[in-house]
């Protein structure tokens, strides 16, 4: 990527305050760091309550750190947070539109709070409309669209001013396949012709997978960092899942005959291996009897938070 560090995290951890009936502060993310080069798709990949959220506030400019360095555009969010918002579109999960006006109505709104006015704004309007393919739905009411449709609304007025940086957080989220793919095809054409950079969370695998990097959150940390490539490389192998009895004693057994490290998740007996489909021959023949069900399976996003946290996103 040409231009590295379109956001730059540091160290940065956030607190919440105690409640009014007292209590400690809780620690919702604890020595994040990562950084998001120019011109990529950035995706936060982590369970709820993960701290994804609360990620997602402080990169929006809504919270501030409680320490630690946030640069986005370079510039930093503790003093120049109003520089930051002119050059982010933001569109939150929960949709932002006005139902009772209409899609051009919605856009000429939005228009106005940066700045925009005229014949240059029912310029970008026209547009953006017809890249995102709803000019004929211009002068619908927003109530009566589709959930994808009116995400495409949502998107278009994100991008109405031309920011540099796109953050979204669950962009498909409540959408149907067809939809969720239009989205996503979108985003990929303003990335490729644009140069846009897209920040984005998710708790979806199929999503997180089209991402050229991710962070992988847990607990309030990254548990793990890289492209779906990087991070399921290091898996090394296949994921072979056996259901048994007694998966904790199938799983001793296996470790003592074949000097393997099983891991016991959701009841069934979890391995990691090369040459999946000649091992399985080896383990059935090895315990006749006591296997119920065996699977393999090429590893998966899903796979790489479980080598690295113990439990399912």
């Amino acid at each position: 990527m040409s231009h590295p560090g379109i956001v730059t995290v540091e160290n940065l951890c956030y607190d919440y305050p105690p409640s009014r009936r007292g209590g400690s502060r809780r620690r919702a993310l604890q020595n994040v760091s990562f950084s998001v080069d120019s011109g990529e798709v950035f995706g936060l990949l982590g369970p709820n309550g993960g701290g994804k959220t609360t990620l997602f506030r402080i990169l929006s400019t809504l919270n501030l750190p409680t320490s630690g360095r946030v640069l986005i555009l370079q510039r930093d969010v503790h003093s120049q947070a109003m520089e930051i918002r002119r050059g982010i579109g933001v569109a939150f999960q929960s949709p932002s539109l006005d139902k009772k006006l209409t899609v051009e109505e919605n856009l000429m709104h939005q228009g106005h709070l940066y700045g925009l006015h005229g014949a240059e704004l029912r310029a970008r309007i026209r547009a953006m409309l017809e890249r995102l393919g709803i000019d004929a739905r211009a002068r619908d009411l927003v109530e009566i669209l589709s959930g994808g449709m009116s995400r495409r609304v949502e998107l278009a007025k994100t991008l109405l001013h031309r920011p540099a940086l796109l953050i979204l957080d669950e962009p498909s989220a409540g959408l149907d396949p067809g939809a969720r793919r239009d989205v996503w095809d979108y985003l990929k054409l303003i990335q490729k012709n644009d140069g846009v950079t897209v920040l984005l969370t998710t708790h979806l695998m199929e999503e997180a997978a089209k991402c050229d990097r991710l962070a992988l959150l847990d607990q309030g940390q990254i548990v793990a960092l890289g492209s779906p490539a990087e991070l399921t490389s290091e898996i090394g192998g296949d994921v072979i899942t056996v259901r048994a009895q007694d998966p904790q004693a199938l799983a001793g057994e296996i470790q003592q005959r074949f000097a393997n490290s099983p891991s016991i998740l959701d009841g069934s007996v979890r391995i990691e291996c090369r040459d999946g489909h000649k091992f399985i021959p080896l383990l059935v023949e090895a315990f006749p009897g006591k296997i119920e069900a065996v699977s393999l399976g090429k590893p998966t996003l899903e796979d790489v938070f479980i080598h690295r946290t113990g439990h399912h996103l």
